[in-house]
Parts: structure tokens; C-alpha cells; sequence
């Protein structure tokens, strides 16, 4: 079961309960969640990739860790809107994700959400090493945020 729209998503959901957001990136995945009510978007952690089976067995139990209802899922397009190769290999490990959890999941823009959290961390003088260690799971939680305040319109 999956949804591609946010707006389907809303539909899906219990009223109260936990959504997941990821940053599926080519190294690691980050990982963001949200309170129950669905207010607030927290990083939580990276996943390091190593291959799809072994990745969506961690993405699947840190899940059921938190009992989340939904993922949202970042999806990386080109700055004029279009598909490229990571939006569209980003669809493929959703897609084989969604053969293995029931779980919904909605798609949600993530153009300039590591650019936006990179220069946040800059600004706090966060160093290099600090910076690639947590940039991952707040791009996530910036994901998530972003789906969690437009779930707040519908």
C-alpha cells in the first residue's frame, strides 16, 4: 500500500501517530520523526547503506522501534521540477520497500533541503566533521517538517 500524494497520505492516517521521514541518499538514509499529534519533526538517526535487503530490514525495524503509521519520503528532483536519475532511483527502493511493509508512504519535494540545513549548521559554526555527521537525518527532519506543516492545511 502506498501513497504518492500527501493529500492521499492524509486520508490513510489514524488521527494520532508517528510519521518517519527519510533522506535516501546513495551512502546513508536519514531518518526524522515526528511526535504523535504530528506537529514536530525531530532528526533521529543515519542508516549507512549497504545493499536493499539489509537497508530495509533496519528502515523497517527502526519503524516498528517507534510505531510509525507513514513514511515521508524525500524525493530528490532537479531544480526545474524534473526526475533524474536519484528521483528515480529513489521510487525504485520505495517501490521494493513497499513489497515488504504495508506502511504508506507519500513523496515529498526535498529540492535545497541539505543546502537550506548545511548552511543552518554553517551558521551555528558547527564544524565539518560535525556537519557531514548530522546533515543526513535533519535534511530528513527538514523533509518532514515541510510534509508535516502542509498535513496541518489539509
Amino acid at each position: 500500500m502506498h501513497a504518492t500524494k500527501l493529500e492521499e497520505l492524509a486520508a490513510l492516517l489514524p488521527p494520532k501517530g508517528r510519521l518517519m521521514g527519510l533522506d535516501l541518499g546513495t551512502k546513508t538514509i536519514g531518518l526524522a520523526l515526528s511526535d504523535v499529534e504530528r506537529r514536530l519533526a525531530s532528526p533521529l538517526d543515519t542508516i549507512a547503506r549497504v545493499k536493499f535487503s539489509q537497508d530495509a530490514a533496519a528502515l523497517i525495524k527502526r519503524a516498528a522501534d517507534f510505531d510509525i503509521c507513514a513514511f515521508i519520503v524525500g524525493l530528490p528532483l532537479n531544480m526545474d521540477g524534473t526526475e533524474g536519475p536519484r528521483a528515480q532511483a529513489t521510487r525504485a527502493f520505495m517501490r521494493n520497500l513497499s513489497k515488504l511493509t504495508p506502511l504508506p508512504f507519500a513523496y515529498w519535494d526535498e529540492r535545497l533541503s541539505t543546502a537550506a540545513v548545511t548552511r543552518e549548521l554553517i551558521a551555528q559554526d558547527a564544524s565539518r566533521a560535525k556537519r557531514a555527521e548530522v546533515v543526513d537525518r535533519m535534511a530528513a527532519a527538514y523533509i518532514l517538517q515541510g510534509a508535516l506543516d502542509r498535513l496541518k492545511g489539509l
